[in-house]
């Protein structure tokens, strides 16, 4: 191969060539690490309501490394997840020296197992809320279908002036609901509640509502047609019913509080 010169002086432009490159890369690197292109302004976009200003603040001070090449934007937005009450962070690089922040933070629709908080997508994450929320409760993983459930038979039993206070699913696939009496004339329960969270009247008694697990979604609408004509008018005629069993393939059995049957009479 020495004596070939044609050969002798592809290779050497080859090695010429990544020579430059690995020069072009270190020079880059160097330039991108210099504090020249640190970033000088850290800007927040969006107002906000439950996150502690503070707090984010430091997590930015202390995690949110690099310059403006070479900041992971990726593990940034992991550690800003990880602030209370933040759902999910974007952000954007302005040249020079500017880094813009959008937080959208969680909403909580209603407490999760006594220990966490569920958002309106139906999320589980863990903050610190002191106002009234509905309580769901369910195995690990069916918090998306348990809200997907209270809004569904939230919306059946508008029209009969009830909301949905509480669900619950088994473990073995059994689904409760706890209603209560809506309030007719009561503010929202709070500016920073969830949405669809109406305010409801407790001191009316609330009506448990069992649905079993066979199907649910027949046993509601049962309970829906049903209701006016039944536990309605005990209800209007000042006659509490505080439960209602639906697991009857054709009818439902109610339990009224202090009621007790007469013992029949012996035949003479």
């Amino acid at each position: 191969m020495w004596d070939k010169p044609r050969e002798l002086n592809a290779m050497a432009m080859v090695l010429a060539t990544v020579a430059v490159l690995m020069l072009g890369y270190a020079i880059a690197t160097w330039t991108a690490r210099r504090p020249t292109f640190e970033f000088r302004e850290v800007v927040v976009q969006t107002p906000l309501t439950r996150v502690n200003a503070a707090q984010l603040e430091a997590v930015i001070r202390d995690e949110l490394k690099g310059t403006f090449f070479t900041m992971r934007l990726d593990r940034a937005r992991a550690a800003i997840t990880k602030v209370p009450w933040v759902r999910n962070v974007t952000l954007r690089r302005q040249w020079p020296h500017r880094l813009e922040v959008s937080i959208e933070e969680q909403v909580p629709l209603a407490r999760w197992n006594d220990s966490a908080l569920v958002n309106a997508q139906g999320e589980v994450f863990n903050a610190t809320y002191k106002d009234a929320l509905p309580k769901f409760a369910g195995p690990d993983g069916t918090a998306s279908e348990v809200t997907r459930r209270y809004r569904e038979w939230g919306n059946a039993v508008a029209p009969l002036n009830l909301i949905v206070n509480e669900v619950r699913l088994s473990p073995r696939g059994a689904w409760h609901l706890r209603l209560l009496h809506e309030t007719v004339n009561a503010t929202a329960a709070g500016a920073s509640a969830a949405p669809d969270i109406k305010a409801a009247n407790a001191s009316d008694g609330s009506l448990d509502v069992e649905l079993g697990r066979e199907d649910p979604a027949n046993a509601m609408a049962r309970f829906v047609d049903i209701y006016q004509r039944t536990i309605g008018v005990l209800a209007r005629s000042g006659t509490r019913v505080e439960q209602v069993d639906l697991r009857y393939r054709n009818g439902f059995s109610a339990r009224v509080p202090g009621f007790r049957e007469r013992p029949q009479k012996k035949a003479a």
